[in-house]
């Protein structure tokens, strides 16, 4: 059954919990049984609860779980759901045929007694949808913001009675990732990492999870990589080298690749740049995604499997403004260097004032963020507009500026905060992707020298951006003959 209304965190536990059909184990380490005590506190627990568990001595985790490197991160949590989940039908098989089994299990790490951690968690939950149906898991990351270990243990029992109702009672993934918060808010507990999958769910794309969990306002930012896998940002990009290009993608052109490999080749040759440490990415925000407000989940699809096909690592972002980017980027790499790619045009825009008129400090305080310690922006020519081929480049930019900008301007050439990609590829700075996407839905030739093989080959394949691919036209061709 759907669900109507909101309930509460103890309606939900109850509900489960008279349930007869659902019965599992709870193992949670590092902050307590504060999920597992939702379901004991409004009464019968029997129903739902097998067995419940905690390991926090190390040597008694891995005795049970396995060796594992860590002990707050998600290979961790596979082995706790590897381990608990089997036990259930070996132990239990006379209940296989009228049960939905299920294993809950967390790994986290909450607010220390000096408070200079970062509480976070991955929470986990293996179930069937039917009894003696195919196995299913539900991994979540969170991260806990409640200024209070103990306010952090109690939103943590929240979002995992929130998350088994949800598996257990909703068909609809968005609502499942929506319920997450219910009775909590985005200020006391982020999710930035959803994974739904198993048999039941093998049609899902996860990336479009990501796009949902930014949609929704769970998170600000999320990740997926080539392979379409989601991932969670701080584990990837913790200490790394950060390139950053942002753009539409629609599509992918000429001029996006060489903006990335150009810049890139710019970025290693920094000092302090660790070429074995370096993270590209490729940022598509909200607002890039959206059309008069609203996001058109098929159009997203089509550019991230784009994206995906050069090999690329996704940033889904509610960053608009560069400098919350780089604030964002800058807590999780930890004072590493952070190059973005912005095009001349783009940058026009960095400088606008009008655009940090919410800001105490203005322009000043906005630019203190997106030009700090170790940030810089790598920027990309372009053809000037009515002029012909003369580039625009930064020696032009100075006199597009208002006075009172220009010393403001100076400060940052002087202090190596902004540099010409001066190896760009100028042949092909006539590539204009609105232009190439309109030549791709009126079925018009000559749009494929524009774009990569690779893209052109995805666009073919999969039909993208409304192409009338070669599969769907022969299937076509032959009804018209049947």
């Amino acid at each position: 059954m759907e669900e109507i209304k909101k309930l509460s965190t103890q309606e939900k536990a109850l509900r489960i919990n008279l349930s007869r059909a659902i019965y599992g184990s709870f193992a949670e380490i590092g902050a307590g049984q504060e999920v597992a005590a939702n379901f004991f506190k409004v009464g019968g627990a029997s129903g739902t609860i097998a067995k419940t568990m905690s390991a926090y001595d190390m040597k008694f985790s891995d005795a049970i779980y396995g060796q594992c490197e860590r002990y707050v991160c998600e290979d961790r949590l596979i082995q706790m759901l590897n381990h608990e989940y089997k036990l259930l039908p070996e132990r239990l098989p006379h209940r296989a045929a009228e049960t939905r089994f299920f294993a809950f299990a967390d790994t986290v790490e909450v607010l220390n007694f000096e408070k200079t951690n970062q509480g976070h968690g991955w929470i986990g939950l293996r179930f069937q949808l039917v009894p003696e149906g195919p196995v299913n898991d539900c991994v979540v990351h969170v991260k806990m913001h409640d200024n209070d270990a103990f306010q952090q243990q109690v939103s943590l029992g929240i979002l995992g009675v929130n998350m088994i109702y949800g598996c257990m009672f909703m068909k609809d993934p968005e609502k499942i990732i929506t319920s997450l918060l219910d009775g909590l808010t985005s200020k006391r507990m982020e999710v930035d990492m959803f994974r739904l999958s198993g048999p039941d769910f093998k049609h899902l794309d996860n990336r479009l999870m990501a796009l949902k969990l930014v949609k929704n306002g769970l998170t600000k930012a999320a990740m997926f990589g080539p392979d379409g896998g989601v991932m969670q940002p701080s584990e990837v990009l913790y200490k790394k080298n950060v390139l950053v290009l942002r753009g539409r993608f629609r599509p992918v052109t000429h001029v996006n690749v060489d903006m990335l490999l150009a810049s890139r080749r710019h970025f290693k040759r920094e000092p302090d740049v660790d070429k074995s440490k370096l993270v590209v990415l490729t940022e598509l925000t909200l607002n890039d995604l959206s059309s008069d407000g609203q996001i058109d989940e098929k159009d997203f699809l089509h550019r991230a499997e784009l994206i995906c096909s050069l090999g690329q690592t996704v940033l889904i972002s509610n960053y608009f403004e560069y400098y919350r980017l780089v604030e964002y980027l800058s807590k999780i790499t930890k004072g590493k260097k952070i190059g973005l790619v912005l095009g001349i045009y783009a940058l026009q825009k960095v400088f606008e004032e009008k655009t940090y008129e919410n800001l105490r400090g203005g322009i000043l305080e906005s630019f203190a963020s997106l030009f700090g310690n170790n940030v810089k922006i790598y920027v990309y020519p372009a053809l000037r507009s009515g002029d012909g081929n003369e580039l625009f480049t930064l020696d032009h930019f100075e006199k597009e500026l208002p006075k009172r900008l220009q010393s403001l301007f100076h400060f940052l050439m002087d202090n190596n905060k902004l540099e010409d990609v001066r190896n760009a590829n100028i042949n092909n700075l006539h590539i204009i992707s609105d232009n190439v996407l309109a030549m791709i839905r009126k079925g018009e030739s000559g749009w494929e020298k524009f774009v990569p093989s690779k893209v052109e080959d995805a666009i073919k394949e999969f039909g993208l951006f409304d192409y009338p691919n070669a599969n769907s036209a022969a299937a076509q061709t032959a009804e018209v003959k049947s």
